[in-house]
């Protein structure tokens, strides 16, 4: 049988489908770390991710969450940065 991939809708209005294989910044537990794939977003978002050095085949490594899991901490490029639980679901990463 065949499954569908999930569908998220983000306030920009962008449509992702995400498949079982593809992860996503915010799928990342304490400790993994992965290598960013595509940013998943466009315009200001985007363009948010590129300015703060997530771009592809940037390793980031989680260090932790919020008691509620927003906002996630991540180490990217030797600094410590802190990103939004919806602004993760933009970067897709491989392990």
């Amino acid at each position: 049988p065949y499954d569908m991939p999930q569908r998220k809708r983000f306030d920009t209005g962008t449509i992702v489908i995400r498949g079982e294989n593809n992860m996503t910044i915010k799928d990342l537990k304490p400790g993994m770390s992965a290598t960013v794939q595509t940013l998943l977003g466009h315009g200001a978002l985007k363009r948010r991710m590129l300015d703060m050095g997530i771009t592809r085949g940037t390793r980031v490594v989680m260090n932790k969450r919020a008691p509620f899991g927003d906002p996630l901490i991540i180490n990217v490029r030797g600094y410590t940065l802190s990103l939004r639980g919806e602004d993760a679901e933009s970067v897709s990463v491989a392990a």
